[in-house]
């Protein structure tokens, strides 16, 4: 086997551990939205109030990206995935903690405290695994594009079957047993993770100062500006007003949960075949590029629609809305993994992990200000307001994307 044919081999291996321990993390965090969720709203709590449960998990992942980035520069990628299994376990065993006897007050507290501490999990699990993907993949174009939206789109089917497990572990083993059930299964992830992969793999010289950490190139601050109101734009109606507005239409709570799950599901496998909807060029951004600003546009174009038709008070809202967010999550899938790749094809490939946990950072800073007004939203306009809000902040992404660059400006090549 020749020298170039074995590092392809040992890269498509890597690729595969990585992937796998990322749908184990990824079923597990699923699983935990919506055991919150479900736990706290039985209990009582306000639309608001379960927002605000959520927004310091959203709020440390834009830290969690940045340092995350460097320090998987630092010290290794493989190194990063494993302190990101092991802040989640410890995450779920402080979230298990919390009791029954407690008033309102500390319980809330310490689930924003633990619900913070898997936030920083997450994005350090999440910057890991996708700089694994640049390493791994090499500099052929074609390969990323595909390995990066197999990757996201399977990521988020496993999300969406999370929230089936998360619903169905509530009800077998309760809330504390079911977040000692998911600490386990992550203890043996962590263990696979530490087995099969070079612990030194990916690392590089960091960045020595924050001016050098920041000095990202155009397309990824673009991007990361596009990224901000791209995933705030599905959070403001995704996280609190879709699933209280169908509850208060009539839907029980498994109903909820299943279409979250079943949308989720469905998103993934677009992302998943998105290679397939988007015409490749042999550079990498000639195509790609202008595919992104014309599927943000007519991402932009679904929420304010149904904004208008609830206004309007076409009857049966609790039909249309959920057929409409259908069609969203088609486009949404599509500019998402489109997105996701342009990253990687913008990044360097030295210090690919700094500019995907910057890239992230600003996704994490969108989904925190989603969930924030997704709370003061629907409180103030119900999910009209909610759905206005989305195509106000797409409309955002969109004119950033028109300022892309289509061609690469520095020597590291997709």
């Amino acid at each position: 086997m020749s020298s170039t044919a074995a590092a392809a081999s040992h890269g498509t291996r890597n690729y595969v551990i990585v992937t796998l321990a990322y749908w184990g993390f990824t079923l597990t965090d699923g699983a935990l939205r919506m055991l919150v969720l479900l736990h706290f709203f039985r209990l009582g709590y306000s639309p608001f109030t379960l927002a605000f449960l959520f927004l310091l998990y959203e709020a440390a992942g834009i830290a969690a990206n940045l340092i995350g980035g460097w320090l998987a520069t630092r010290f290794g990628i493989a190194r990063m995935l494993a302190v990101g299994l092991i802040t989640q376990i410890l995450g779920f065993l402080l979230l298990s903690a919390v009791s029954p006897e407690w008033g309102a007050a500390l319980s809330v507290a310490w689930v924003v405290v633990a619900q913070g501490i898997c936030g920083v999990a997450k994005d350090l699990t999440k910057t890991a695994s996708k700089s694994a993907i640049k390493l791994t993949a090499g500099e052929a174009s074609r390969r990323l594009f595909k390995w990066v939206a197999f990757f996201t789109g399977s990521k988020n089917a496993m999300k969406g079957a999370g929230f089936f497990l998360g619903g169905a572990l509530l009800e077998a083993l309760g809330f504390r047993g079911a977040l000692w059930a998911m600490a386990t299964a992550l203890a043996l992830v962590l263990a696979g993770v530490v087995l099969s992969l070079p612990p030194l793999m990916g690392k590089a010289k960091a960045s020595k100062s924050a001016k050098e950490l920041f000095a990202k190139n155009q397309g990824i601050n673009l991007l990361a500006a596009a990224r901000v109101f791209l995933f705030g734009a599905r959070d403001v109606w995704f996280v609190v007003g879709l699933p209280v507005f169908l509850y208060a239409s009539g839907w029980t709570f498994t109903m909820v949960g299943g279409f979250l799950a079943l949308w989720t599901i469905g998103y993934g496998a677009i992302q998943a075949s998105a290679p397939a909807l988007v015409r490749r060029s042999e550079d990498g951004l000639s195509a790609e590029v202008p595919a992104a600003r014309a599927w943000s546009l007519a991402l932009a174009t679904v929420p304010a629609a149904l904004a208008m038709m609830t206004l309007a008070g076409v009857p049966r809202a609790d039909v249309f809305v959920p057929i409409g967010l259908c069609v969203f999550g088609v486009l949404f899938a599509v500019n998402s993994a489109v997105h996701s790749y342009l990253v990687l094809a913008y990044a360097g490939s030295e210090k690919a992990a700094e500019d995907v946990g910057f890239y992230y950072a600003a996704n994490a800073a969108g989904r925190f200000g989603g969930i924030l007004l997704s709370g003061l939203l629907y409180g103030w306009g119900g999910l009209t307001a909610c759905l206005a809000g989305a195509g106000a902040m797409l409309t955002v992404c969109w004119v950033f994307t028109l300022a892309l660059p289509s061609r690469q400006t520095h020597a590291g090549v997709a």
